[in-house]
């Protein structure tokens, strides 16, 4: 029933994140983000690390969606045609990638019992946790105590993040969302008001040049 599970998951990540790749419209890729971000965290429920799925569905599926719509709505949300190929951003992502799986290739068997963390550290946290830390839950003395740094730096992650993202939007004059044509459009702080333009645009149509008011007085007088 697990194998089931964890194919199961593995094979929704998987759509999930060529809907992401295919998706044009930013505000849906956004949305595709944080449910494969809630997929990844019920994977890691079912291998056993609960305090990873807990980072995963608060920091994916929670700030990072919330910071990332939050920019949508200044920005907007379609995406704009990219003026080159983007061959070298897919090689560095392949070559991460690639580096990242060859250095898991020495990892032990996942769920083995003779791996190290079974005999090493897992039975010192469930049997000490309690006299070193006084905490009866293991899993909040390992989040508190034993990998408190690990926390405060996830934590930390999370705060430069959103500083970084409230320090690009304060940068110079905010975007401007708009009504024409009957529908909302984003366009720069310098930019004119489409609607607008059109409206002066008629109004200039409409009144006559000074010249022209000149020579029609000259004809009827």
């Amino acid at each position: 029933m697990i194998e089931f599970v964890d194919v199961a998951l593995l094979i929704l990540l998987g759509i999930t994140a060529f809907s992401i790749i295919r998706q044009q419209n930013l505000f849906a890729a956004v949305m595709m983000m944080g449910i494969y971000s809630l997929l990844s965290a019920g994977l890691f429920v079912v291998m056993d690390a609960v305090d990873v799925a807990f980072t995963e569905a608060a920091v994916g599926a929670g700030i990072s969606t919330i910071l990332m719509l939050g920019t949508l709505a200044l920005v907007g949300h379609n995406e704009h045609q990219p003026q080159h190929r983007p061959i070298l951003p897919l090689f560095v992502v392949v070559l991460t990638g690639a580096i990242l799986v060859y250095g898991t290739l020495d990892i032990p068997p996942f769920g083995d019992a003779s791996n190290p963390a079974h005999h090493h550290v897992a039975p010192h946290y469930l049997e000490e946790s309690e006299h070193e830390i006084g905490i009866p839950n293991v899993v909040t003395s390992i989040l508190a105590s034993y990998r408190g740094y690990d926390t405060l730096g996830e934590t930390t992650v999370i705060f430069v993040a959103l500083v970084g993202v409230l320090l690009l939007l304060s940068l110079g004059p905010r975007p401007r969302r708009i009504f024409s044509n009957g529908r909302w459009i984003t366009v720069a702080a310098d930019d004119e008001d489409p609607s607008e333009k059109g409206a002066g645009d008629a109004r200039v149509d409409g009144v006559q040049a000074p010249d022209e008011v000149e020579l029609l007085r000259d004809t009827d007088g």
